[in-house]
């Protein structure tokens, strides 16, 4: 058995290799913070998502602080233009499989086309994301992260999202199994579950008062998460801070799933 590596606490403490971090779902929201926040912590960061001109603003956002960061115009869903993409980078260190999405209602009221939507997005993408990342961190003999942006709902449930659930709850069962495969190489894979976070995507869901006061009443710190909280988790992750750390979720949920 390999011996652990023995450095200073200094030297550990969210340590940065100077690497490539891939972000999906980067041009807003939890995406744009991880990406930011992995970008501060000195990584080369590439922003994917489907906008040309939201990944340019956000690009020479970070240009004007200094930060490294390059755009690629991708949909996660268009599994061999991600391959691609991957296979492409000279180098790769950390995957956040962040691009995601939800279209909530009754479960009498699902329909096929969302039901296959929201599987094809959250699962299935995530799901050859990584496989390309693995193969790609195999090849280079990287010790890399994969990080999966799971949800609380990946380990409770909640009326109107029977298939957001089924989705996350997935995400859950493949960081487990993933982290088993590719610990053998030296790389981990965990995911983080946030709560309800103030973004684009629920404001619509909280702008209703009595949905927004059900939320706050589950949550027992009292407020949503914010992308910023759940770019902190994202980072320790990805740092030599967390290197024991593998086929773990890391619930960022203000004590929602502690009920």
């Amino acid at each position: 058995m390999e011996k652990p590596e023995t450095r200073d606490f200094r030297e550990r403490h969210f340590a940065v290799r100077g690497g490539v971090a891939v972000v999906t779902g980067a041009s807003h929201g939890i995406g744009l913070a991880c990406a930011r926040r992995l970008a501060l912590d000195g990584y080369q960061t590439v922003l994917v998502g489907r906008t040309a001109d939201s990944l340019k603003t956000v690009e020479q956002s970070f240009a004007s602080q200094g930060l490294e960061a390059r755009s690629a115009i991708c949909d996660v869903c268009d599994l061999d233009a991600f391959a691609s993409l991957i296979d492409g980078l000279d180098r790769l260190d950390i995957l956040v499989n962040n691009a995601g999405g939800n279209r909530p209602g009754p479960f009498v009221d699902v329909t096929r086309q969302d039901f296959d939507w929201l599987l094809d997005l959250n699962v299935r993408s995530l799901f050859f994301a990584s496989q390309a990342a693995l193969r790609k961190m195999m090849q280079m003999g990287t010790k890399g992260s994969i990080i999966n942006m799971s949800s609380q709902m990946g380990h409770v449930g909640l009326p109107k999202r029977t298939v957001y659930c089924l989705t996350k709850h997935a995400i859950e069962g493949f960081t487990k199994a993933l982290a088993l495969e590719a610990a053998p190489f030296g790389i981990r894979v965990n995911s983080v579950a946030p709560t309800f976070v103030l973004t684009p995507m629920t404001e619509g869901y909280l702008a209703d008062p009595e949905f927004a006061e059900f939320v706050q009443s589950r949550i027992p710190l009292g407020r949503c998460a914010t992308p910023e909280d759940v770019a902190d988790a994202v980072a320790f992750l990805a740092s030599d801070a967390a290197a024991s750390i593998t086929g773990t979720s890391l619930r960022v949920d203000g004590g929602w799933t502690a009920q």
